[in-house]
């Protein structure tokens, strides 16, 4: 009979994505009965995750403040494994910290929350960026003429908290891929799934972005704006694309878990 148990948890996880992804890659439909029956298999151990199976303590409700404070990164992450086919780690997030609006290129992944509680919020992107002839929307502040083939029409898909009673949070290529995630109430940690792993040369590098307001020109309001302008469709968001803010930034520290091999 199979010591199964003895097995630490992370580890049937790093082993069930491992199974997962490559089945997913490898199968000539993504909607494929194999695949949806080993994506649920991952999908509840990772619900069963819980930080203490990572040898992680909840930190204290303790906000940056002070000069001290200022230095620390708002966001750590904790490295466990990567290989060509996925990645995995641990996100820790401080009282107020945020994960700006960011994408994950022709990527899958997995957000597990481990302790607190974070506020996930989703947009889809629903063609490719304007193009300098196209008429461009009012916005504020106003964009430079180069800054319109960085903006993006989408969708806001959803905006969901999560506890480490809850779920995990799903992405996929083309649905709830643009996210933003925002601690809630105090400091937070989740578990990150990544498939495969960001990689530049492969085209898979990760992209910040802001969401614009529309305003409206002189005798309209913004509504009439959009359609006078003929851009912008009920329920669909413009998103800019920026650099990295410059309030945010990760650091490191190691993972104090059970290791993991594949």
């Amino acid at each position: 009979m199979p010591r199964d148990n003895k097995t630490p948890l992370i580890q049937k996880i790093a082993k069930q994505a491992n199974i997962t992804f490559k089945c997913s890659k490898s199968s000539a439909n993504g909607d494929s009965k194999v695949v949806t029956e080993k994506l649920n298999e991952l999908i509840s151990l990772v619900t069963s995750v819980r930080a203490a199976d990572l040898k992680i303590a909840p930190r204290k409700n303790k906000p940056r403040s002070g000069a001290a404070g200022l230095q620390n990164p708002p966001v750590t992450y904790m490295h466990i494994c990567e290989t060509e086919v996925f990645s995995m780690g641990v996100f820790l997030l401080r009282t107020g910290a945020s994960i700006p609006l960011h994408d994950h290129p022709g990527m899958n992944g997995m957000l597990k929350v481990l302790y607190g509680k974070v506020n996930v919020r989703c947009f889809d992107k629903v063609e490719d960026s304007l193009t300098m002839s196209s008429v461009p929307p009012s916005f504020h502040p106003p964009l430079a003429p180069l800054q319109m083939t960085s903006v993006w029409r989408s969708v806001p898909r959803s905006a969901i908290e999560y506890s480490e009673s809850s779920g995990p949070c799903l992405l996929t290529p083309l649905r709830d891929n643009l996210h933003q995630i925002d601690a809630v109430e105090g400091p937070a940690a989740f578990l990150d799934i990544l498939a495969p792993p960001y990689n530049p040369d492969d085209g898979r590098d990760c992209h910040y972005y802001k969401v614009l307001q529309m305003v409206a020109e002189e005798g309209t309001d913004a509504k009439g704006n959009q359609e006078q302008l003929g851009e912008k469709k009920e329920g669909e968001a413009w998103l800019l694309e920026i650099p990295q803010p410059e309030d945010f930034w990760c650091g490191g520290e190691p993972y104090p878990g059970p290791a993991v091999s594949i």
